[in-house]
């Protein structure tokens, strides 16, 4: 290999140390994944101890996203669960409840003690097994309580259960009744009474699938004490991933909604408002990231997200105007989160000032870089980054020695040909990724056990963009252009005319 970077830098890196990318080895820490990036990952990991926020700017396939999602896996897990609780003064104002880690799981605890113990079927006493339609009353034979009819004898399960009971219609109407009646299936829960160390106490048996659920005297009064609270719903749960992604989020997916119900909060016919209640992705974001990328194109709503950066806090409402939710509003939802955004170097413009200045007063901006030094450090990085796209991958083979050789110099070639820096290898790493997969595919087709040196340079010619392909064949984009578009066409395009009009004698310009 021959190139410009002189005979000291050709074959640097650690291709000598490895036979194929699967000799590599590819670090636990998110961050250290992230490939030229270091001053960048350097504020992504105060960001994550500091909670400060975030503003990355740069072409697109540089690294922005893997960035903010790194930052999230250094955050410590959410201490928080959010919920909305039923008002019985004013029902389309829930009220906002918080608990913490310890208090979500003393109520799990409690409400498991309260679920009681469960049994097998076969456990339970006779008459409870056959009331709650588990066992045969007339074979003996269990089965689950959804089968009416026991499939061992065919009979009603509850046969002779119900025939034991007066009947003073006997045999005909009393038939009829072990129908229609076993179809019922038993019941759902049965009371009784049982003694315990030497005490008689209220026991109920109720269904719980295949088992049985046993509530004893202590068991009910927890339960009891449950149903006296004002109904709930957890909008936020405790266990969520702490990264966010909301990209090109509507207005209701950032900032949460209240769901139409055509019944309203009618007791009997609608859902309650409190159940209505969907968080937004800034509330889901709480003590965790919000990740926008593409920021300038969220256009107004970019003053909610200030708004939410600046309060920590921001209120769920009704956002369809021709909704039953319209009037429902639950104000005080924590969103204190850290925000990420990401945008290129021509849509700064469109970020609105008091964001900008939001961020900067509480985080950084950072220009994120586009080429690294073509040195042997930052080739074994590059070497690495081709290791992690094949893994990550997960359907292509690992890549050859030689293999990789030709990426780290496609690599040089790009820095010189797309930023014009000599010395130097890309950091454009998407397009990148895309030729190793390009050749991972047809390593693929072919069955071969590896991706070689021949895949790459094929994969090179297929995987271009577009825009090269019509340079090649028609000489520009423009001739391209003019080639594309109908006869009818061609007198009114702005290329045809000022190129090929026939009262030019010139045939264009230049």
């Amino acid at each position: 290999m021959t190139d410009d970077r002189g005979d000291s830098e050709q074959g640097a890196g650690h291709l000598d140390d490895i036979e194929t990318t699967a000799d590599v080895q590819i670090a636990s820490d998110p961050l250290q994944r992230v490939i030229g990036q270091d001053e960048a990952v350097r504020l992504a990991r105060v960001a994550a101890s500091q909670r400060r926020h975030l503003l990355l700017v740069g072409p697109p396939g540089t690294g922005k996203s893997m960035i903010a999602q790194a930052l999230a896996l250094h955050l410590a897990r959410p201490t928080e669960e959010t919920r909305v609780v039923h008002n019985p003064e004013n029902p389309e104002r829930p009220m906002v409840e918080i608990r913490t880690e310890a208090e979500v799981e003393k109520e799990l605890k409690s409400r498991g003690f309260a679920e009681g113990e469960f049994i097998d079927p076969k456990e339970a006493p006779v008459n409870v097994a056959e009331r709650l339609g588990y066992r045969c009353s007339s074979c003996g034979v269990y089965s689950p309580p959804k089968e009416s009819f026991c499939p061992n004898c065919s009979r009603a399960k509850l046969a002779q259960v119900r025939s034991s009971t007066n009947n003073p219609f006997g045999d005909i109407l009393g038939g009829l009744m072990e129908v229609t009646m076993g179809q019922m299936a038993g019941r759902e829960r049965v009371t009784t009474t049982r003694k315990r160390f030497g005490k008689e106490e209220v026991v109920v048996f109720e269904r719980a699938g295949d088992m049985i659920g046993v509530l004893d005297q202590a068991a009910l009064e927890k339960r009891r004490e449950f149903e006296k609270e004002s109904p709930r719903k957890v909008i936020v749960p405790l266990r969520r991933n702490p990264f966010v992604l909301a990209t090109g989020a509507s207005e209701t997916e950032l900032l949460g909604d209240v769901r139409h119900d055509p019944y309203g909060g009618h007791p009997q016919l609608g859902t309650q408002p409190y159940d209505r209640v969907i968080a937004g992705a800034i509330h889901s974001a709480h003590q965790g990231v919000l990740f926008v990328d593409e920021l300038p194109h969220l256009g107004h709503m970019q003053r909610f997200i200030l708004t939410a950066m600046q309060e920590k806090r921001f209120p769920i409402s009704g956002r369809n105007p021709q909704s039953a939710g319209a009037s429902v509003r639950v104000d005080s939802v924590p969103c204190d989160f850290i925000f990420v955004g990401a945008c290129n170097i021509q849509d700064l413009p469109s970020i609105l000032s008091p964001l900008r200045s939001r961020i900067n007063g509480g985080g950084y901006e950072v220009l994120v870089e586009t080429v690294m030094p073509d040195t042997p450090a930052n080739r074994a990085k590059l070497i690495q980054f081709v290791a992690q796209e094949i893994v990550m991958d997960g359907k292509i083979p690992h890549a050859t020695k030689e293999a990789v050789d030709l990426i780290v110099e496609e690599a040089h070639k790009r820095a010189k040909a797309i930023d014009n820096k000599d010395k130097s290898l890309t950091l454009r790493l998407r397009e990148l990724g895309g030729l190793i997969r390009a050749a991972g595919d047809l390593a693929t087709g072919e069955k071969a056990p590896r991706i070689e040196a021949r895949h790459i340079t094929e994969a090179m010619k297929t995987a271009r963009p577009v825009e090269e392909q019509i340079k090649e064949r028609y000489g520009s984009y423009m001739g391209g252009v003019a080639k594309d578009i109908s006869t009818s066409e061609k007198e009114s395009s702005p290329y045809h005319y000022w190129n090929y009009h026939v009262h030019d004698d010139r045939r264009g310009y230049g």
